[in-house]
């Protein structure tokens, strides 16, 4: 990196929270009562407006609660990270949260490091697929020590696809920083290619052993020198 990294945008999965319980165990639960919340909570504002999205996605259909549910299982089967079953996806979680039937930790290394590169004067964000408020869900449950006011912002896919260029670029704007002095922390390929051609500096994090990368790579948070 040859420009000084003055922020750095983290994602969540993998980096700093196990992509297991993620596909273990909150995936499969969001899966199973999406359609009981859909129901329950159909008239909840949040809830309106997800499935008016929902709808537009599709060609501006109105869709009813079970055409919705339908459809949005459809796109979870399909790996799609639409901005409305995100913050539905989120919902469901803080439901199970609140009632004491989901726990989870961050990796050990998580917290200390944030603090550290925080400390030293690195402007740290979120860009995860999950919605900003399921993002400082899942940091405040699953960590000993709220985490999120270490961030300065969180981003979503309402900014755009983490799989495009010109997401990474919105990114740069609103920071109000050059590309090269941002540093994306991933486990996914696709996207710490998106962001490198967009210009910002770009780790992958490997925590289940040696991957074959056409990025720099790094075992775990606390391996990596930033901040120092």
């Amino acid at each position: 990196m040859s420009e000084p990294v003055r922020a750095v945008l983290i994602d969540i999965e993998g980096v700093v929270l196990p992509m297991a319980l993620m596909t273990d165990t909150l995936t499969p639960l969001a899966a199973q009562r999406l359609g009981s919340y859909i129901a329950e909570h159909a008239e909840d504002e949040v809830v309106e407006e997800a499935l008016e999205e929902t709808g537009r996605l599709m060609g501006g259909y109105e869709l009813d609660p079970t055409q919705a549910e339908s459809l949005l299982l459809r796109w979870m089967k399909q790996g799609r990270k639409a901005t409305p079953l995100k913050i539905l996806q989120g919902l469901v979680w803080q439901e199970a949260f609140d009632k004491g039937e989901l726990a989870g930790a961050l990796y050990p290394d998580a917290v200390d490091c944030l603090k550290s590169w925080a400390a030293a004067g690195l402007r740290l964000f979120v860009y995860s697929s999950n919605s900003a408020e399921a993002q400082k869900l899942l940091l405040r449950r699953c960590a000993t020590e709220d985490p999120t006011g270490l961030f300065e912002g969180f981003f979503d896919t309402s900014l755009g696809q983490k799989i495009e260029p010109g997401s990474y670029r919105d990114i740069c704007e609103s920071l109000a920083l050059p590309a090269a002095s941002i540093l994306l922390l991933s486990e996914n390929e696709d996207e710490l290619d998106a962001a490198k051609t967009a210009g910002l500096a770009t780790i992958r994090i490997a925590r289940d052993g040696s991957v074959a990368s056409g990025h720099e790579v790094g075992s775990d948070l606390a391996s990596l020198n930033i901040g120092r």
